[in-house]
């Protein structure tokens, strides 16, 4: 999913140190919420990410237009908090919305790394 070849680059795709990717791999585990961000922003199937097994795409949810409706009451509702705030607390408020950003962004990339390893693990087995 990253087009990665190496440890380096992987390392370097998912923007973490080479010894955060080779202690996970030395434990064998990835944290569970990348995989989970990585599935939810490629809109792939948990199991197929974690277990290989399974359609690698997930299913699009009937209840589209009712998540859609939510999402929008939603938006909504924190636009109008957000016209309540001082400057500085919507500053600070954006400056962690962007470093959350960047986190899963980082997760995402960790995730396409485990999903990597994970099928070159499996085709060194073989």
């Amino acid at each position: 999913m990253t087009g990665t070849k190496t440890d380096t680059s992987l390392s370097s795709a998912l923007q973490i140190s080479p010894q955060t990717l080779s202690s996970w791999k030395g434990r064998d585990s990835t944290p569970y919420a990348l995989c989970v961000d990585i599935a939810q922003a490629r809109g792939i199937s948990l199991d197929w990410l974690l277990l290989g097994e399974g359609p690698i795409q997930r299913h699009a949810h009937a209840n589209n237009t009712e998540h859609t409706q939510e999402s929008t009451t939603r938006e909504h509702t924190i636009l109008a908090l957000w016209r309540l705030l001082n400057e500085d607390d919507r500053c600070a408020i954006q400056r962690a919305l962007e470093e959350k950003k960047r986190l899963r962004e980082m997760e995402l990339k960790l995730a396409e790394m485990a999903t990597l390893l994970s099928a070159l693990q499996l085709s060194n087995d073989t």
